[in-house]
């Protein structure tokens, strides 16, 4: 079964930005790629979701443990961008995210995130 290793732990360094740095490594072991570490001092600015009310208020401020996974995949391009994609909503279910929120939040990196990929 996937699961976090070990605990999320960040620092905000940007708060104009959002942006956060990892103060210790994330280790997450995916059912689909094996492990997966995220080495301490990785930036990250967790789930890139619009300042519009609706997606805020829907996305905003959740699924930061498999936002980092997805960042970190995403920055590194060692996989597909559709394994990373999957690898990200099989970290959100792993983190306890409710299966309406991750399935939306999947779509939308599906539909928008290939300009950041």
């Amino acid at each position: 079964m996937s699961h976090f290793k070990t605990r999320l732990i960040a620092e905000l360094v940007d708060d104009k930005n959002g942006i956060w740095v990892l103060a210790s490594p994330l280790v997450y072991c995916s059912e689909l790629v094996g492990n997966i570490v995220v080495p301490e001092g990785f930036h990250t600015d967790f789930a890139s979701v619009p300042r519009l009310p609706v997606a805020y208020t829907i996305a905003g401020n959740t699924a930061q443990w498999a936002a980092v996974i997805h960042d970190y995949l995403y920055v590194h391009k060692t996989l597909p961008r559709h394994v990373c994609d999957a690898v990200f909503l099989e970290a959100m279910a792993a983190s306890g995210v409710p299966l309406w929120r991750r399935k939306l939040m999947w779509l939308a990196v599906r539909v928008f995130g290939g300009a950041a990929y």
